[in-house]
């Protein structure tokens, strides 16, 4: 049978990986597709490198649209990343007729709307398995395996450059600047590596799901994102003491009032499978109203884990090339007349509980003052614990975690605490989440 031809955008780490994954698998590879599936030609800047890569067994160029132009492509694979010129590749291959796979979940995340619309009316297929967790294929499980539940929630490890580092904090004791260093020099973060731990790329990634889960269009532009830089070993440490993790989390939820979508550093109770997701791993746990909770853990970056996942969709695009667009998965599991535009909440009106450190001064009556003005604002306590001052130490730091609560109330209560005499300093606050 006539093998489907493969246009490779790219072929640098996750490039060279589906290379060699598809050329070690390829007798598999072809009995689970019904045809063999080959990458006939490779755009890259480097052709040097291409050269090596593939050995001289496929075309290479350095023009990138006259990839996506060639009448012998049948699926355009682009691992290029960024987004403009991503953008105006995967269109213009879309408009030649051809399905695309990308790994580029920053794309997907800002132009995903745009990108599913011209697919649709072209009648071809965008597949992105690779996009969200690496090797995981979560994508796969949400529009398919999950397809009978109304999904509730998911919350995932999303992003293993910050999970090493938090996973090294707490073992450690170590404070961020040196873990970064450290992720660095073992090749786990980027020199500037703003997008990982400011939480972005998590962001687009949860984008991504949140959209497939609710039927809704990407919301990334209206995302809650708060990253780990400014996170302070000593609250890793309390929050041990009283039987927490702190994982940066993605967490997308459907409520009465609209879809939360926010990343932030999170306390989760240790005993869960998902806090003790270590290292560069990633997990995602969802929630469906029939199966209950399940959890997807594995790599969520690499040469081979990402290629596993690209070549799982050049697969099932091979599977479907000739069927019906109408029969096909849709893009987002939601048929395109069914899609709804949900509201995003702010994070202001976001329900959930609380840990707070707050810095005080050691004398009596300055716990009274806090919890009247807790009170004031609704907000109840669960737990709570003060550090032993050291001696001649004339501070001290009050740990408290509350009910929940909704986060405006957290708001005006902190401004309260922190106008008073007493307390020094702004107050710590990480959000909590039970996860069941």
């Amino acid at each position: 049978m006539k093998p489907i031809n493969v246009g490779l955008l790219g072929i640098g780490t996750v490039g060279g990986g589906v290379y060699a994954v598809l050329k070690r698998n390829a007798e598999e590879i072809t009995r689970r597709a019904g045809r063999p599936i080959r990458i006939s030609v490779v755009a890259d800047r480097n052709l040097e490198r291409t050269h090596r890569l593939t050995a001289g067994e496929c075309r290479a160029t350095d023009d990138p649209r006259a990839l996506v132009s060639d009448p012998e492509v049948d699926i355009v694979v682009e691992l290029f990343g960024g987004y403009d010129q991503a953008r105006e590749l995967v269109l213009l291959a879309i408009a030649n007729g051809k399905h695309v796979v990308t790994a580029n979940k920053a794309l997907l995340a800002k132009y995903g709307n745009e990108i599913f619309a011209a697919a649709q009316a072209r009648g071809v297929m965008v597949a992105f398995e690779a996009a969200v967790a690496g090797g995981i294929p979560i994508i796969k499980a949400l529009r398919e395996g999950l397809t009978a539940n109304r999904i509730e929630w998911i919350a995932g490890i999303i992003n293993g450059t910050t999970n090493f580092i938090l996973s090294e904090m707490r073992d450690k004791g170590l404070s961020f600047p040196a873990v970064l260093a450290q992720a660095q020099e073992l090749g786990y973060a980027e020199a500037d590596p703003t997008v990982d731990v400011e939480g972005i790329d998590a962001a687009h990634k949860l984008s991504i799901m949140s959209a497939i889960a609710f039927g809704s269009s990407m919301g990334f532009e209206r995302a809650h994102i708060e990253g780990i830089s400014r996170l302070d070993a000593v609250d890793i440490k309390y929050a041990e003491q009283l039987g927490y993790r702190i994982k940066l989390l993605g967490i997308t939820k459907r409520t009465d009032a609209g879809v939360e979508l926010r990343v932030h550093p999170t306390l989760i109770p240790g005993k869960r499978l998902i806090a003790n997701v270590e290292g560069a791993m990633n997990a995602v746990l969802v929630k469906g109203d029939a199966v209950g909770a399940t959890l997807y853990y594995g790599k969520g970056a690499g040469a081979e884990p990402t290629a596993s996942a690209v070549i799982a969709d050049l697969v099932d695009v091979t599977r479907m090339h000739t069927a019906d667009p109408e029969h096909r998965v849709p893009h987002l599991a939601f048929q395109p007349g069914s899609m709804v535009e949900l509201a995003i909440l702010p994070i202001a009106e976001v329900v959930t509980s609380y840990y707070l450190r707050l810095r005080v001064e050691d004398r009596p009556g300055v716990l009274a003052e806090v919890t009247r003005i807790l009170a004031d604002h609704e907000i109840s306590i669960v737990a709570m614990f003060q550090r032993e001052p050291n001696e001649g130490e004339e501070q001290t730091d009050i740990i408290m975690l509350t009910h929940r609560t909704r986060e405006r109330q957290v708001d005006a209560a902190i401004a309260g605490i922190e106008a008073l005499s007493a307390v020094h300093g702004k107050i710590i606050r990480l959000r909590l989440e039970e996860l069941l």
